[in-house]
């Protein structure tokens, strides 16, 4: 039974290209199967969510991390009666728009990309649903459902004006009401990424051997979780203990989300999701407390991992790839596939060319941004991340 300001099928806004109605699947149904088919979702398997994608086996990638997101948002939709299809798409497709070496890399295309219009992964997440998937015959794009739009542009909150030129093209052939917040399912999904990466970071730089686990059993919160599990488990094995203080870590981050939502809504009292589109706030967050024992915990990662010395050195390194490809393809775009070489012919001017280029590239995963580099400009860049890992 869902909630009267949940998303229903029923009262979807449509597509912008008509479709006559599956008989078996719903409408966010088969947004969220087309998003899993998309050729942009599975090049996700080989791009960088903190560490680049060759480093290591176990640690995760942007697919990886979408997949664990999408399981976070199913329950913590499902206990608040969202539509769980809805918030599964957003949330599979909230990364889809990240170019390779991570936020590194975006970074460096953003800059390259300044005298353009810059460049922004969530916006390019539209245009890639919208536009660069070209595998059906009458439409480019995947045709997503207005609700599955809303959500991967907006699940961050309303969108300042002007917004990002990918996300401004589209808005204007289909108004996603960027003034607004976004649906439940929306939030949900973005809450659900936090959660996501707050968890799998630790466990990442555990492996690493960016920090060790007595550390991190200093920190808030996780230093009741350890605490437990040492009086449940006296003498544990290593690797089993700093697993199930995770875990708990985990369900806390869960279950303080779901609790503070049905606070929330209880007051709010919303008759349907408009009353979400403009209750002037996120209605799915976590609480004042458990947001300032995050804070502590995110600036442990910010200077323990995400600029240690040796993840610096190898980001630096790899995104000299993108500021040495970005330049070569505008100047010799023949050099871009045949298959992109329709869209050169019709560019009109410089700015066309820079974000066919920038399409380009950011489509690329980490392997193939190495090889292509190499292949090019005949870099060492290969042996050197190899030297880097050690």
């Amino acid at each position: 039974m869902h909630a009267p300001y949940a998303c229903l099928p029923a009262q979807s806004r449509g597509r912008l290209y008509p479709e006559e109605e599956s008989h078996f699947r719903s409408p966010f149904q088969r947004d969220r199967d087309r998003i899993i088919h998309a050729s942009a979702f599975r090049r996700l398997k080989h791009k960088t969510q903190v560490f680049i994608e060759h480093e290591g086996d176990y640690f995760r990638t942007r697919l990886t991390h979408s997949i664990e997101v999408a399981q976070v948002a199913r329950t913590v939709s499902a206990a608040l009666n969202l539509n769980t299809e809805l918030t599964e798409a957003v949330a599979l497709a909230h990364d889809l728009g990240h170019p390779p070496f991570g936020h590194t890399g975006e970074d460096a295309l953003n800059e390259l990309m300044a005298p353009y219009g810059g460049f922004n992964h969530n916006a390019q997440a539209i245009r890639i649903v919208t536009s660069l998937e070209r595998h059906y015959a009458e439409w480019d794009g995947l045709n997503l459902t207005w609700e599955t739009l809303e959500g991967i542009a907006k699940h961050n909150g309303p969108v300042p004006r002007p917004a990002p030129y990918a996300l401004e093209q589209y808005n204007a052939r289909h108004d996603l009401r960027l003034d607004t917040h976004a649906s439940a399912e929306a939030q949900v999904a973005a809450l659900s990424d936090d959660i996501a990466y707050s968890h799998h970071d630790l466990h990442d730089g555990l492996r690493a051997e960016l920090f060790s686990t007595d550390e991190l059993a200093e920190l808030p919160v996780l230093r009741d979780n350890f605490a437990e599990v040492d009086r449940r488990y006296p003498g544990l094995n290593y690797y089993r203990r700093r697993h199930e203080a995770l875990r708990r870590f985990f369900g806390v981050l869960v279950e303080d989300v779901i609790t503070l939502a049905r606070r929330t809504l209880t007051e709010l009292d919303p008759r349907d999701v408009e009353d979400i589109r403009t209750a002037g706030r996120m209605v799915i967050r976590f609480s004042p407390g458990l947001w300032e024992d995050l804070k502590v915990i995110r600036t442990f990662l910010f200077h323990r991992m995400y600029r240690a010395p040796k993840v610096v050195e190898m980001r630096q390194a790899v995104t000299g790839v993108v500021r040495d490809l970005f330049p070569l393809f505008m100047s010799n775009p023949t050099e871009l596939p045949k298959q992109w070489r329709k869209d050169v012919s019709e560019a009109q001017d410089e700015t066309a060319l820079a974000r066919i280029v920038a399409d380009y590239i950011a489509g690329m995963t980490d392997r193939f941004a190495i090889e292509t580099h190499q292949r090019l400009l005949g870099s060492d860049m290969v042996e050197r991340t190899r030297a880097l890992r050690g």
